[in-house]
């Protein structure tokens, strides 16, 4: 069964199928070969996405969407340009740190993409950077929404491991301050390098002006993180709350967001969040007919006896969902690897949050690496510049990145100390 899966899923891949349909078409024939009955399928398809906290993923895109609509996001970079933008290469510095902002209510790394990249792409253009710059850059600085909580790959991974989404959350923080840090020391020096961006701070707001102006946007995140740690909601309560936050503040307070808005919003984070959930949907199947055919058992007993010590079982996973994450999509790869990767791991005596952090990162590389980076797509939509056009300038943030995870990978604190702190382990 499992081969007749396997194969039908890559043969898919090779005839350029949707990820989701392949996932389901592979578990179909691997029923049908295991003589099974098919309401199988629909069972396991409606249990996969029938859990609490799978609500908080179209909340959270549609907050998003929201803060986009509603000059949140235009606010968050004015208030980010004016800490970072007067030094040389503050522009593109703002983009990560506004991305890092926008990162802590969204969740999404793509409605992040293109909510900052409609603003920020065309400035960097309009300052002299390299359209191809512009675009890997913000693409790169997207990842961090799916990395600085809340996150929707958290969620699923979670769900699938049976791990703490609060633990997740609050773990993902070290990561996200490390990799942003990073991307902006590299930016900095890499335009003092090239000589770009000495007149970035034109036009820049004072920062007393620009943090009153995106006071009620700051203070999204705030009570969003500040609601899920003080114990006042959940992490899928935090969701809705961010919605009704994001709308009131877009209609009430900044009145960007019209009545005639809400329908174009509305449908935008339906279709996304229905294409996640069909996703999630056949993952599940998929993981449910491997498991039941001893897969992630055999996977597990032949981990342990080719990789010896839990240092080379990190490296083994890191560079085998490196490569997974080139090809398929994030929620997926997480949905169908976490239950068969996670009790791996923890057998080494790796934490299940650290691991879990761990997969996240590594997954969200695969969005900006070609052929089926999400984020590519969003930002060279955004900059209105084709794929092969940015690959150049694109190595050097993903080398950045994969020495962020390396770091967090074998310095467990990163990810650990703070939720050690919060939850008194």
């Amino acid at each position: 069964m499992t081969p007749v899966m396997i194969a039908t899923m890559v043969l898919c891949f090779a005839l350029s199928v949707s990820v989701a349909v392949s996932i389901g078409l592979a578990s179909i024939a691997g029923i049908q070969m295991s003589n099974a009955n098919m309401l199988i399928s629909v069972k396991e398809m409606f249990g996969a996405i029938n859990k609490f906290p799978l609500a908080a993923i179209p909340f959270f895109i549609l907050a998003g969407n929201l803060m986009e609509t509603g000059g949140i996001s235009r606010r968050l970079v004015e208030f980010a340009k004016s800490i970072v933008g007067g030094v040389q290469g503050g522009l593109p510095m703002t983009c990560v740190l506004t991305c890092m902002i926008f990162a802590a209510v969204s969740g999404s790394s793509v409605a992040t993409t293109f909510a900052i990249g409609a603003i920020l792409i065309p400035a960097l253009i309009k300052h002299g950077y390299p359209t191809s710059f512009a675009a890997s850059l913000q693409a790169t600085s997207a990842e961090l929404g799916v990395i600085i909580p809340p996150s929707i790959p958290m969620i699923l991974y979670g769900v699938s491991a049976e791990v703490s989404i609060g633990e997740l959350f609050i773990a993902g923080f070290g990561p996200g301050i490390l990799i942003s840090l990073s991307l902006m020391l590299f930016v900095w020096a890499y335009c003092k390098w090239k000589g770009w961006g000495k007149n970035d701070g034109e036009g820049r707001m004072s920062f007393g002006r620009a943090l009153l102006q995106a006071g009620w946007a700051l203070a999204m995140p705030v009570i969003i993180l500040g609601g899920i740690y003080g114990g006042i909601f959940t992490p899928t309560e935090a969701s809705a709350v961010a919605v009704f936050y994001a709308l009131v503040v877009g209609m009430v307070v900044y009145r960007e967001i019209k009545i005639k808005d809400l329908y174009s919003v509305l449908r935008k984070s339906a279709l996304s969040s229905a294409v996640i959930m069909f996703i999630i949907a056949n993952a599940g199947l998929f993981a449910f007919l491997i498991t039941r055919a001893g897969v992630p058992d055999a996977i597990g007993h032949w981990l342990e006896q080719v990789l010896k010590s839990p240092a080379m079982f990190l490296l083994g996973v890191n560079a085998a969902l490196f490569v997974i994450g080139m090809f398929i999509e994030t929620s997926a790869a997480i949905i169908v690897l976490a239950p068969i990767l996670a009790p791996v791991a923890q057998h080494f005596g790796i934490d299940p949050v650290h691991f879990g952090l761990i997969m996240v990162v590594n997954l969200a590389l695969g969005m900006i690496t070609p052929p089926f980076g999400v984020n590519l797509f969003a930002a060279c939509t955004v900059a209105k510049i084709s794929l092969d056009r940015i690959v150049t300038q694109l190595l050097p943030f993903v080398l950045v990145i994969l020495l962020c995870l390396l770091v967090i990978t074998y310095v467990p604190g990163i990810s650990l100390g703070l939720r050690d702190l919060v939850y008194a382990r």
